[in-house]
């Protein structure tokens, strides 16, 4: 770990120094990747310190080309670092004082260039990381849309999010962290909108993560930020669609950019939130709140469906005599409640299976696994047909919920109802439901209530969950944020 004083340390006047401390602190000769170019400017040394692959070579050639030309351009001068800071082509250059900073900038892709008898280093920004371009996210597609969507370059993404909002109290403030990994970090909000007390509790959290680095990017960011622990259900939601980002921005979020990372992290979250997604605001009003409805009658029965037609299973008299036919025609020797968590888990190996099988195979696998496993396992007499039928649409829920740690975390709450209701029946599932329910008023996400506007109930925002409301007719921010401003649109001339 760097000290204090290591990071106090004044850039040596003598250039032969300040190598002999990059050859100590960074490796330069045993890194390949390292290097260091030197030159010779008005009888003068002069070097700059580089990172091969982080860097723009075409960069770096027309400032080497327009620092030689002082030879032949300028006289003998005690200001060759004037000059050369003058010369430097490049609209980044800021000068740095401490061996720390030459490092730290170094490191990040940037390149230092000190000059024999100054103890001050030009920092010149010529990153080029590798990545790939912007693309749509294949986890949050829509019918009609932009294409374009986070990649892992926090320059790329924050360029993405001011294309959308051109406002001059849109603000991008940066920090480094990690003591090994110096993580670039950036919290994004609306100067006027965003509540500065959100904003000063997510620059504190963030300030006070120490950890060697955050290479899982966002996920470590979040576990530092909301303090989790082993509660499932996420609390901070992450969208990699700019679109998405700008319109919870201008609503008075504050998002939190990763370097590394394609998913920006929204805060605060609440429930709900988890629930939307950008296919209904590219539709009518109408059909964004059909698309809304049907998206929560899955969720639901991807919670309930499956303990509900099981405590019918164990108590047939609970069904009315018209729809008695929903319980098992035929009788196994495998217990119904076993058949379901096995048909249940047998899902969740075929997405894990998926997710790591190449895709023109993970399309035959699935085939495979519906029409040959599948049916010969109801042959066989292991599965029951209605037991298929019932996971399947639970199943089908839990995709067609839009967060991915929602989808999980709900099914991992339908397991523990269906323990429930095989132990204790109808009390079970009521009070299992009741306490489920609880759990979830209970938790709260930077001070903000999980379940609002349900509990507490708020009815205008209530209303605008159930229902999609045309842009023109939706005046007010959601109150959840405390937005400093309330009013989306501008107050019509009377």
């Amino acid at each position: 770990m760097t000290t204090k004083d290591d990071k106090d340390t004044r850039i040596p006047k003598d250039l032969k120094k300040l190598e002999e401390i990059m050859v100590t602190r960074i490796g330069l000769d045993e890194s390949f990747d390292l290097g260091v170019r030197k030159l010779k400017i008005l009888k003068k040394d002069v070097h700059f310190y580089y990172v091969n692959g982080l860097c723009d070579t075409q960069f770096i050639l027309d400032i080497v080309e327009e620092l030689v030309e002082i030879n032949d351009n300028e006289r003998l001068s005690t200001h060759l670092y004037d000059i050369i800071r003058n010369r430097i082509v490049h609209q980044s250059v800021e000068p740095v004082e401490t061996v720390e900073d030459v490092i730290d900038e170094v490191l990040s892709g940037l390149i230092a260039f000190v000059v024999e008898g100054e103890d001050k280093a030009l920092i010149v920004d010529v990153r080029s990381y590798p990545g790939r371009q912007p693309s749509e996210p294949d986890t949050e597609k829509v019918v009609r849309g932009s294409r374009d969507g986070y990649v892992e370059n926090i320059i790329v993404n924050t360029a993405l999010t001011r294309r959308r909002i051109r406002d001059g109290r849109l603000r991008f403030e940066i920090f480094r962290i990690g003591e090994r990994s110096k993580t670039d970090i950036s919290i994004a909000y609306m100067k006027d909108v965003a509540n500065p007390a959100l904003i000063e509790t997510i620059k504190k959290e963030l300030k006070t993560i120490k950890i060697d680095g955050l290479t899982m990017a966002d996920k470590s960011v979040e576990e530092f930020l909301v303090r989790q622990g082993y509660n499932p259900y996420p609390l901070v939601r992450y969208t990699e669609r700019a679109d998405v980002a700008a319109t919870h921005l201008l609503e008075g979020h504050v998002l939190i950019f990763v370097d590394t990372s394609p998913s920006v992290i929204i805060t605060p979250t609440t429930y709900f939130h988890h629930l939307q997604h950008a296919e209904e605001y590219r539709q009518s009003p109408t059909v964004g709140t059909f698309v809304r409805w049907a998206r929560f009658i899955g969720v639901i029965a991807s919670l309930f469906l499956l303990p509900l037609w099981y405590l019918f299973v164990l108590d047939p008299s609970l069904l009315p005599e018209k729809i008695a036919f929903v319980g098992p025609n035929e009788e196994t020797n495998v217990p119904v409640i076993i058949q379901i968590f096995l048909a249940d888990m047998g899902i969740e190996f075929l997405r894990i299976a998926a997710i790591h099988t190449p895709t023109p195979l993970s399309t035959a696998m699935g085939l495979i696994a519906a029409v040959l496993i599948g049916q010969i396992a109801i042959d066989v007499g292991l599965f029951v047909p209605e037991v298929i039928l019932y996971v399947a649409v639970a199943a089908i829920g839990t995709f067609s919920t839009p967060s991915y740690e929602l989808s999980v975390a709900n099914k991992i709450v339908r397991l523990i109802l269906l323990g429930v209701v095989a132990l204790f029946h109808i009390p079970g599932l009521v009070i299992a439901s009741t306490l489920y329910v609880l759990a979830l008023v209970c938790v709260r996400s930077l001070n903000t209530p999980y379940l609002w506007p349900f509990i507490p109930f708020n009815p205008r925002a209530f209303i605008e969950i159930l229902v999609r409301r045309s842009v023109p007719s939706s005046h007010i921010r959601p109150s959840i944020v405390k937005p400093r401003n309330r009013h989306k649109q501008p107050a019509k001339s009377r």
